[in-house]
């Protein structure tokens, strides 16, 4: 079974997480940021994997290092549970609605950490946190994880906004490292992720 948990401790952030793409449904979130538990939550539970993310950062500065650091860890999770990539699918892409807000998202997750997102919050915060730090959050996630990243959304609302875009990333990621059956093939012409 595809599992991994790792621990990051710095002066800043003490962070352990565990993901498991192949189980459904064990989903706790404890960060400190309410509103990244809830993004974090949905991520989890409409990608169809197990997460678990304990983090303790210094949220009397802000929340940058605390936000930054799970991306991070959780980038180095995905890649330890996706391994040599022997059978999965790979490439992924889905659109989802939030009320009035959209969310695109596109992966490959194919070894190379690379993040497109085109898109404009309204405000400067979404539930205490900065809005231009939802696209470092996913930088450093894709960065870690080795996963190829285009996210284009619109809309009104920015809740809305990042709800639909962390829905839609959890989808397309569960459906990117699905194993394809009675495949054992690694996904890639150079025979290597």
């Amino acid at each position: 079974m595809r599992t991994a948990e790792l621990t990051r401790e710095t002066n800043e952030t003490q962070i352990s997480i565990t993901f498991n793409p192949d189980v459904r449904g064990d989903v706790s979130i404890s960060t400190g940021i309410g509103f990244l538990d809830h993004m974090l939550h949905a991520f989890a539970k409409h990608g169809g994997f197990s997460l678990s993310v304990e983090a303790n950062g210094d949220l009397e500065v802000d929340c940058h290092h605390t936000v930054e650091d799970i991306g991070i860890l959780l980038g180095d999770a995905v890649k330890q549970a996706v391994g040599t990539g022997a059978g999965i699918t790979r490439f992924a892409d889905v659109i989802i609605p939030m009320d009035e807000a959209r969310a695109t998202v596109a992966l490959d997750v194919g070894g190379r950490g690379y993040l497109v997102m085109e898109g404009a919050f309204t405000g400067i915060m979404t539930g205490g946190i900065p809005n231009d730090l939802f696209e470092h959050f996913f930088y450093s996630f894709c960065i870690h994880a080795g996963i190829t990243a285009h996210i284009i959304f619109i809309g009104v609302n920015d809740h809305h906004k990042c709800e639909a875009i962390f829905k839609a990333f959890g989808i397309a990621l569960g459906r990117a490292l699905t194993v394809r059956e009675g495949c054992v093939d690694i996904p890639s012409t150079k025979g290597t992720l």
